[in-house]
């Protein structure tokens, strides 16, 4: 993953350079992870001289939700956010793959544990991103760590706070000399990896923990499986997963914003099928990235292209 300083963002109700979008340490979100965020990606097509980001009414839909979660209303819709994060990625003019990070937080500078009463503002900015994790195949393990139960803080939604649980699984993961680690509830079933969601093979068909499993539902999530079921004609499972299950999997993988599509080729030192990354898997990473690059047809209207024609490439 390479990263670079941005040169704008979008604070206070107007895209400013980024050294202008400042929040004070008193700052309620700061001080008690009560702030909300999506991530969504640009990908540049070159021979297209376009920037495509993937589903970003989607995503905003969903950061709006997660907003309501937390009590934090703000003047915004789904489709003035897209607008806003379209201006962003011109003012930016990449000509790379991004990552666009939108966050509503709790804005008032005072100490007080609580949601209401609190105004919440939303800022965005983005950066530009390859690939997060290792796309040759990934060694994961089972995490003593269990995911944040929706009882607890809203698994649902991309609440900052909870972000420090997600921290805790991957860098014990990553400390450990694992890739990445999977993360069961408290049920004691399968949840999803550190900050991406789960899919296993098993006998043909694909599997993964429904959204009562504490998951997050991923905009990522829900396309694959659609294009699973429409275009690889394949048999889709939302159901519980036990541990030793994923041990027995033909094929494992993840997918989410960040991660992409990765393929799991060994779990707790035991390999996924023959230790490779499987056939469902490589196809299935092949049909997304033709969609996120603009290079499907039928599936334009999942991608929003940053730069209008005359503007290409300049």
């Amino acid at each position: 993953m390479t990263t670079t300083h941005p040169q704008y963002a979008y604070f206070q109700g107007s895209i400013v350079p980024i050294e202008q979008a400042k929040v004070s340490v008193m700052t309620h979100a700061f001080n008690y992870g009560t702030g909300v965020f999506g991530g969504l990606r640009g990908y540049w097509n070159a021979d297209a001289e376009q920037l495509y980001v993937f589903r970003p009414r989607e995503h905003m839909t969903r950061l709006l939700q997660s907003a309501h979660l937390l009590r934090m209303e703000i003047p915004h819709t789904a489709e003035s956010l897209a607008t806003v994060l379209q201006e962003l990625l011109q003012a930016e003019g990449y000509t790379q793959n991004c990552y666009i990070r939108p966050v509503v937080y709790k804005a008032d500078e005072i100490i007080g544990v609580r949601l209401h009463d609190l105004a919440a503002d939303v800022t965005m900015f983005s950066i530009p991103m390859g690939d997060y994790l290792r796309t040759d195949g990934i060694h994961a393990h089972i995490s003593a760590w269990r995911r944040v139960d929706d009882n607890m803080i809203p698994a649902r939604g991309k609440v900052t706070g909870a972000y420090a649980n997600s921290s805790l699984i991957k860098t014990d993961a990553v400390l450990s000399g694992y890739d990445e680690a999977l993360v069961l509830n408290d049920d004691g079933h399968l949840s999803e990896a550190s900050a991406a969601n789960i899919f296993m093979v098993r006998n043909g068909t694909v599997i993964t923990p429904p959204r009562n499993a504490n998951v997050l539902e991923g905009i990522v999530r829900r396309s694959v499986i659609q294009l699973m079921r429409d275009e690889m004609h394949l048999t889709v499972e939302e159901r519980n997963i036990d541990r030793t299950e994923v041990y027995l999997a033909d094929e494992v993988f993840l997918c989410g914003t960040g991660v992409q599509m990765a393929g799991v080729t060994k779990i707790d030192h035991r390999p996924v099928g023959d230790g490779a990354i499987g056939p469902i898997t490589r196809e299935l990473t092949d049909l997304f990235m033709d969609v996120v690059y603009g290079r499907s047809e039928r599936y334009m209207d999942w991608v929003m292209p940053v730069f209008q024609r005359e503007r290409v490439g300049r």
